[in-house]
């Protein structure tokens, strides 16, 4: 699936591990700021009905917006809940694969700072590409650090988007939009943030 760039839409945000009851109308609070392009659903423990029951709540809320509905890691999953796209790390399902599940949808693809695997994700027709991690976070152990220089050998190879992510938040977001990121992925800046809520947070990035 061809992606369209906005800039006015410019994040990829994904959802915290554990889904409490304030997160869906944090949700479509956050949403109506018109800044997301891509929702990803990302829960790791949960059993598969309740991430089919999580993800029938999400679907509609990400519609109402006009958000593109992401699954992290399970393809399957992604074809249950009729969602975009579906988003593959290094460990996941092989893209192939997942293409002859999802057909046209999204596929996306962690390709850490790694040019040979961004040249592999192309290869096998990736939508987009995300690098990282760009900054220290807390969201998820860092075993691979990315920087500016990625971006721009990535982005002589391909004008498919390209997907920042790594402790992003309101003090180190315009470096990645000067170098020419196309979506940044963020997480724990709105969902994990002990200075402010979630809806305060995104204020900080408009």
């Amino acid at each position: 699936m061809k992606i369209s760039n906005s800039k006015k839409k410019f994040l990829y945000l994904i959802s915290p591990n554990k889904i409490k009851k304030d997160f869906y109308l944090n949700l479509d609070k956050i949403l109506a700021f018109k800044k997301v392009k891509f929702f990803q659903l990302r829960i790791k423990n949960d059993f598969l009905k309740k991430k089919i029951e999580i993800g029938k709540k999400i679907k509609p809320i990400c519609k109402k917006h006009n958000v593109k509905f992401l699954i992290n890691d399970d393809p399957m999953l992604a074809k249950i809940l009729k969602a975009d796209g579906c988003h593959l790390g290094q460990k996941d399902m092989d893209i192939i694969s997942a293409r002859k599940i999802l057909g046209k949808k999204i596929i996306g693809i962690t390709c850490h700072n790694s040019i040979s695997l961004a040249k592999k994700a192309l290869k096998n027709n990736a939508d987009y590409l995300a690098l990282g991690a760009f900054f220290p976070t807390n969201t998820k152990k860092v075993k691979f650090k990315a920087n500016m220089s990625d971006i721009k050998k990535i982005k002589q190879l391909t004008n498919k988007p390209i997907i920042a992510i790594g402790g992003i938040n309101n003090k180190n977001y315009k470096k990645l939009l000067l170098n020419n990121v196309n979506f940044l992925a963020i997480s724990g800046y709105i969902f994990n943030n002990k200075k402010y809520k979630p809806v305060e947070a995104i204020k900080k990035l408009i």
